[in-house]
């Protein structure tokens, strides 16, 4: 009952929900009897006639041990639904040991904040055996504004809610560089919110992946040594401005790698190439 679990039960009762709750902190799971769930001390005694369980946790571990202490109060043919970010290898040992058992497991990470729990919005992302996911597809659908079918393998999702997980984060510490650059030129953060008032990189970014996939570097539009050279003004204005960069100069030290591979008069994206799955 964190953040997104607590949300996604209030707006499982506002539907009309029964709903049992259980938290590893009571408080967190008392506090939503206000609004109509019943609250447990223990994982057994919050499943005991569930049709379907619902998981919000940290991570694999976490589900691993939950799942086993709840065991004892599953109902035949019970439902596992997994919201939790884990590993996909995780999924799909739980996908096959929890079938091995007589129950049901689905992986559903989800692309939500506490608002859109509440709400029934954001996407909500499943993959695995395709029979099983139609049973529940009615239940899922109604707690996320789009509910994403990624196919029959069962580690899909988890791998899939990773990679959007590793790009959010990769554009925060953006961000946060482009925020640090802009005090050691003296340059106000509201002008840095401005600037994107216009100019929009996000509207480029499915066009150059699409590059990279087809491994088109041979006509640049940004040839490496001159990205490069804009990569080493940025790091000199941070250091006479005293500002720290996370993310550019671990970039600077892809950059001279491929430089010294002699790609230097590629396309910048060239740096990603070893990365390609064929």
């Amino acid at each position: 009952m964190g953040l997104l679990g607590s949300n996604f039960v209030r707006a499982l009762l506002k539907q009309g929900n029964e709903v049992h709750v259980w938290n590893r902190t009571e408080s967190k799971s008392k506090a939503l009897e206000v609004n109509g769930a019943r609250s447990y001390a223990t994982p057994e005694e919050a499943v005991k006639g569930a049709d379907s369980i619902h998981l919000t946790l940290s991570d694999d571990q976490a589900v691993e041990e939950i799942l086993e202490k709840a065991r004892p109060g599953f109902s035949p043919g019970v439902m596992l639904i997994d919201h939790t970010t884990t590993t996909a290898e995780g999924a799909i040992k739980r996908s096959k040991k929890w079938k091995e058992l007589g129950y049901s497991y689905i992986h559903a990470p989800v692309f939500m904040g506490p608002q859109n729990a509440l709400n029934s919005t954001g996407y909500m992302l499943v993959s695995g055996d395709k029979k099983l996911i139609d049973r529940v597809e009615p239940e899922l659908a109604k707690m996320t504004g789009k509910l994403v079918y990624l196919g029959p393998l069962p580690g899909r999702a988890a791998g899939i809610k990773l990679l959007g997980n590793l790009f959010l984060i990769t554009l925060t510490s953006g961000i946060s560089d482009t925020l640090a650059l802009a005090k050691a030129l003296e340059i106000p953060a509201s002008d840095v919110g401005s600037l994107f008032e216009w100019f929009n990189p996000g509207a480029m970014a499915p066009a150059r992946l699409n590059n990279i996939i087809k491994d088109n570097f041979d006509s640049p539009s940004w040839e490496l040594k001159m990205a490069r050279k804009d990569v080493r003004l940025m790091m000199e204005e941070a250091q006479r401005g005293n500002a720290a960069l996370a993310v550019i100069p671990a970039i600077a030290r892809e950059m001279d790698r491929w430089i010294e591979k002699g790609m230097q008069d590629k396309d910048w994206t060239v740096i990603a190439k070893d990365n390609l799955r064929k």
